[in-house]
């Protein structure tokens, strides 16, 4: 946490949405804790932006008079990534969901600034034009998903990423909870319903997450944001399914040693990690009693049932085939981001969603990703492939 006197500058993206209403939850907590001893608060809300929610954001400009607004549906779809340029920050929490908050952060690393990415598919796209980027300004990504601050929890307060393959991991291993169809047979997958597919066992998020989750999409993006991260690739990241989600992620060492982070279900923990790092702060996230733990079940992902994963490996092995960073991550985020948006609005099948995925990267030649340009051409094309595909359903 900064010291009495070096007030931290914080722009929140997405600041509606259930990252962002929680960073503000923290950063009250974490001001609260410094103003009971009479020092200056440790942030400053100095941006808010989200999509559409008025009135969210109205309250949230109250509660934080001197804070800049951006709302994407007033202000233009660039409202984001122009607050980012235009105000002065020291820290971004990138909050917005898909594609559309590519642009901000890139925006954000270019600048130098420290950004607390929650956006994960800015690094799935981009993270070849991203990871170099914030190695040329000294931009500092600090992990927000549970199991991404799990992976940097077990590597020490040392490792700041983005970073190359630390020493000495052999692997890092993603848990994940298995969405709520995740003890369906593969025909009744296949016709699952938005409501029976939003109604996630642990969690409480917005329903294109949640719908990530039952697809598996959910950790496929995570191992690919991971390999940006933090350098591996290939079977070096690996998922498994662990249904109480209190186990976030595993680090194999090459000696044999396995750390584990384990928390309650509650995102202030790894919000809070972000914002305070290196530093351990008393939290406001729910706490685990490991007397209360019981059961811990881990098992291999079903790639038959939910085959997302087996194509985020695939993502992998186009990059590693032509030598360098391609839009395959890109084609991969926005035909899933197409795709689940039709099953929301009633247009696809639920099992739909990965067979229009995988149709759209094998039918699409993957460029070279070192520029915004090229990965939001590729965005682009891929999105119009999955509305042809969904036009040859109907």
């Amino acid at each position: 946490m900064p010291e009495s006197d070096q007030t931290r500058r914080l722009i929140v993206l997405g600041s509606t949405g259930s990252i962002g209403t929680q960073t503000l939850e923290v950063v009250d907590h974490l001001n609260a804790i410094l103003a009971s001893s009479g020092a200056q608060p440790a942030f400053e809300i100095v941006g808010l932006a989200c999509h559409r929610d008025q009135d969210l954001i109205r309250e949230q400009a109250r509660r934080w008079p001197n804070a800049s607004i951006a709302v994407a549906q007033l202000d233009g779809n660039g409202a984001a990534e122009r607050l980012v340029r235009e105000v002065e920050c020291d820290i971004v929490m990138a909050s917005i969901v898909g594609i559309a908050g590519l642009p901000s952060t890139h925006a954000a690393v270019e600048l130098g600034r420290d950004v607390a990415i929650a956006n994960k598919e800015s690094l799935v796209a981009a993270g070849g034009v991203i990871v170099p980027l914030a190695q040329q300004t000294g931009s500092t990504l600090l992990p927000v998903d549970s199991e991404h601050s799990a992976l940097w929890q077990c590597l020490g307060p040392a490792t700041n990423p983005p970073t190359d393959h630390p020493r000495g991991v052999r692997r890092m291993i993603l848990t994940a909870s298995g969405g709520a169809l995740r003890d369906w047979d593969k025909d009744r997958i296949e016709r699952a319903t938005p409501e029976e597919v939003l109604a996630h066992p642990n969690w409480d998020m917005g329903a294109k997450v949640t719908t990530d989750t039952a697809t598996l999409a959910n950790k496929a993006l995570e191992i690919l944001e991971a390999r940006w991260l933090f350098g591996l690739t290939g079977e070096a990241l690996q998922a498994v399914i662990h249904r109480q989600s209190l186990v976030h992620s595993f680090v194999e060492f090459d000696d044999g040693s396995l750390l584990a982070q384990i928390g309650a279900h509650d995102m202030r923990t790894p919000i809070q990690v972000a914002l305070t790092h290196p530093h351990r702060e008393p939290g406001c996230a729910d706490r685990l009693d490991p007397l209360t733990l019981g059961r811990l079940d881990f098992a291999p992902p079903d790639t038959d049932r939910f085959p997302m994963i087996t194509l985020a490996h695939e993502v992998m092995r186009i990059d590693e085939y032509a030598g360098h960073p391609t839009t395959a991550g890109a084609v991969f985020s926005a035909a899933n981001e197409e795709a689940v948006r039709a099953f929301l609005d009633g247009r696809v099948r639920f099992g739909a969603i990965p067979r229009l995925v995988s149709e759209t990267l094998g039918a699409t030649t993957c460029e070279r990703a070192d520029t915004l340009i090229s990965v939001l051409r590729a965005d682009q094309t891929a999105r119009e492939h999955v509305h042809a595909g969904i036009s040859a359903l109907v």
